[in-house]
């Protein structure tokens, strides 16, 4: 400069003190965003499952549902007597059923979950209306992202 003086002269000192905890704090604030999105660390997503197979019970008389293993298929469509459906499975180490329930705060849909890689024959059976459902589930494997 045409004065002689630094530019850490001219700056007070005070200016200069807060550019560091600034720059820490925008730092750490990305570090911390970094984290909340990293998963486990494999960058894979392969420990994320996709959302439920969501089925109308009505709908999938005769169908065949695929779901990926460990994945559930949510059982809509009978606000009435959703409580009231039970399922036979022909092999139940494919799947397992969870009947529809109401813990007085939330309803819940009946559902199947997915416990291994397979095909079975599934019978959903309604207590109080007598209908039945027949319907094949075919369990996949989680695709790899190798």
């Amino acid at each position: 400069m045409a004065d002689g003086t630094s530019a850490s002269e001219r700056m007070p000192r005070a200016g200069r003190r807060a550019v560091p905890p600034l720059l820490l704090a925008v730092a750490a604030g990305a570090l911390l965003l970094a984290g909340c999105s990293a998963g486990s660390g494999t960058g894979t997503g392969a420990d994320t499952l996709p959302a439920p197979v969501v089925v109308e019970i009505a709908d999938i008389e005769g169908e065949t549902i695929e779901v990926v293993d460990g994945n559930v298929i949510d059982l809509t469509g009978d606000d009435e007597t959703y409580a009231e459906w039970d399922a036979e499975i022909e092999d139940p180490s494919i799947v397992e059923f969870t009947p529809g329930r109401d813990d007085g705060s939330a309803q819940f849909n009946p559902g199947l979950t997915a416990l291994a890689v397979g095909s079975t024959a599934v019978t959903l059976e309604n207590s109080e209306t007598g209908e039945t459902v027949a319907f094949t589930v075919e369990v996949v494997p989680v695709a790899s992202d190798y």
